[in-house]
């Protein structure tokens, strides 16, 4: 039973899209590496707990049919921003988000230096003489 289950995750892993615009970040590449991970010895990997397998199978072949998004349409093709999808993966995209990261490093290390920026040490030797 555990190769019926190996080769079902297989076959849903050769199914799942890629988006190589989110490296390090896709789901496709995530799930193939948790698959992997869960089946070390392929087919003959004895599984811990089958049922649960089972459900996450099933929940995830679920995602991948678009079953929830044909049984629940959408009225337009933006989120409640108003966004499209295609801006969406744009601003998703690895890039964007390095680049937002960059500008994000740039505000914060200007803030930084501006605010910790001590005033020179005022010793009492060195302290203004008040007549």
């Amino acid at each position: 039973m555990s190769a019926t289950r190996y080769r079902r995750f297989l076959k849903l892993c050769e199914e799942w899209p890629r988006d190589e615009s989110k490296k390090g970040r896709d789901l496709g590449t995530f799930l193939r590496q948790r698959v992997a991970h869960a089946f070390r010895e392929g087919e003959n990997t004895q599984l811990s707990d089958p049922e649960k397998c089972d459900q996450m199978y099933e929940s995830l072949a679920r995602i991948n049919t678009n079953v929830y998004r044909e049984r629940f349409p959408r009225t337009r093709d933006t989120s409640f921003t108003g966004v499209t999808v295609e801006e969406c993966r744009m601003i998703l995209a690895t890039g964007s988000m390095q680049q937002m990261d960059e500008e994000k490093k740039g505000l914060w290390k200007t803030l930084t230096e501006r605010f910790s920026t001590k005033p020179e040490d005022v010793t009492p030797e060195k302290a203004p003489e008040n007549k």
